[in-house]
């Protein structure tokens, strides 16, 4: 007899998520542990977690999956995601993240990582659902029992960051929010490796205020911090770490389309942006588009999720890509997305420039972007078919200084509307009409409850 999983469960563009305990139980979590095994065929895994409330208990139950079906567990603690896939790379070996990342800490999350520290492809993931659905409530008999011990890594993970900066960044004035999450130990030694003048806001993790009211997804404490300190700048990461927003000396947000902007520039100076090239999701800001063509820097673009950022770079040789949130991959130096990373490599920028960050940042005008969310019981592929005519009235209206992205969401029943324009007005009036067509057209196929 299988076991009963919860069909709320899938994987969505990073891993599964869902409340913890509740959804993502400890059932759950010891049946991918064993499933993952078997799929992935590890032998040896690391495993990492932030630190919410519910990571010790679901890092309980994936261990114990694992080593019920023979795999070697090493368990690493409270450590960033980019730092599980950077120790599975170099020992060659599987790694899982128990994390919700940005989200508050009633949820949580697992991210697997084949062996070599690489994000699974779609087919990986459509496998483990399948034998998720089909697993035996036990192991075989007589099958090898794992061992669970503990991993000592992290601090060979700093010593890499730290070594991926080649100016002397000392002396600049930095204020860095590490979310109440993952980075609260790493973060801060990297940068104090590195010699800045340093302040730490929001690491202080009580298991309940990770990503509350702080970090990426909400820097306005760290806007304030900035400004309070006189500080050059300040860095935003969220709750696991793969993700970085900087605040410039003024308190402006520099997101990270602005990120990718100026690390790009940076490399095709110094002859390091491979192929001059650069990999975006279709969510990237119409400014940063502009400007890269600007200065002859092509893009490839993606679907959104940093998985399929890194597979476009690996397809076509690439080095730098990633997403506004802030998820920044340096393939030459890691396999995923980065904060940490992508915040020292923003400092490597300022003190080869001598340039401030809201200068460097300048290279780029963010257009007014307006996104809007409808809700839909089911995904139905004749509902975008019903919206090309709106859709081509839309991106006619705003010409070429406009554009117009429509989605259905991987995740949930949504569709996704984005409009930029070259005002907050007309991108507001521009996506609502469009928000409008899309709940029309899904209430004339009867998909609307």
């Amino acid at each position: 007899m299988a076991l009963q999983i919860s069909p709320d469960l899938k994987f969505g563009t990073d891993g599964v998520r869902g409340v913890a305990n509740t959804v993502l139980t400890p059932e759950f979590t010891l049946a991918l542990g064993r499933a993952a095994a078997r799929v992935l065929e590890f032998d040896r895994v690391v495993v990492g977690r932030d630190p919410r409330r519910s990571g010790s208990l679901l890092e309980a139950a994936l261990c114990a999956g694992m080593a019920s079906e023979g795999v070697a567990v090493e368990v690493l603690g409270v450590i960033p995601t980019p730092a599980v896939a950077w120790v599975a790379a170099r020992l060659g070996c599987g790694g899982a993240m128990i994390s919700a990342s940005h989200n508050p800490f009633a949820d949580n999350g697992i991210k697997l990582f084949a062996p070599g520290g690489r994000k699974l492809t779609d087919e990986q993931e459509q496998s483990l659902e399948a034998e998720l659905e089909r697993l035996p409530p036990t192991a075989m008999a007589g099958a090898a029992v794992g061992t669970v011990t503990q991993g000592h890594e992290l601090d060979d993970y700093i010593d890499a960051v730290v070594s991926s900066v080649a100016s002397t960044v000392s002396g600049l004035r930095v204020v860095l929010d590490t979310a109440n999450g993952a980075t609260l130990h790493s973060a801060p030694e990297v940068l104090r490796r590195l010699g800045v003048e340093l302040e730490v806001i929001n690491a202080h993790p009580d298991g309940f205020n990770i990503n509350e009211g702080c970090g990426a997804t909400d820097p306005s404490s760290l806007q304030r911090a900035v400004l309070a300190a006189g500080a050059d700048l300040g860095l935003a990461l969220d709750g696991d770490g793969d993700r970085c927003v900087a605040v410039d000396a003024n308190g402006v947000v520099v997101d990270g389309d602005q990120l990718i902007a100026i690390c790009a520039l940076d490399r095709q100076a110094s002859g390091r942006l491979l192929h001059n090239t650069v990999v975006v999701t279709v969510m990237t800001n119409l400014g940063f588009r502009l400007a890269m063509a600007e200065r002859g820097i092509r893009i490839v673009e993606t679907a959104v999720g940093d998985r399929y950022v890194l597979d476009a770079l690996d397809a076509g040789g690439f080095v730098l890509g990633g997403e506004q949130s802030g998820h920044v991959i340096f393939r030459d130096l890691a396999n995923t997305g980065d904060g940490i990373l992508t915040g020292v490599q923003v400092l490597d920028a300022m003190a080869r420039s001598g340039r401030p960050l809201a200068d460097l940042a300048a290279v780029m005008t963010r257009y007014p972007q307006r996104l809007m969310n409808v809700r839909v019981p089911r995904r139905d592929p004749v509902l975008m078919e019903r919206l090309h005519h709106d859709i081509a009235a839309a991106q006619q209206r705003l010409g070429q200084r406009g554009r117009v992205l429509i989605r259905p969401s991987g995740t949930e029943p949504l569709v996704r509307v984005m409009v930029e324009a070259a005002t907050e007005a007309e991108a507001a009036e521009v996506a609502e009409t469009l928000a409008e067509a899309v709940a029309r057209a899904a209430e004339s196929l009867g998909t609307v409850s």
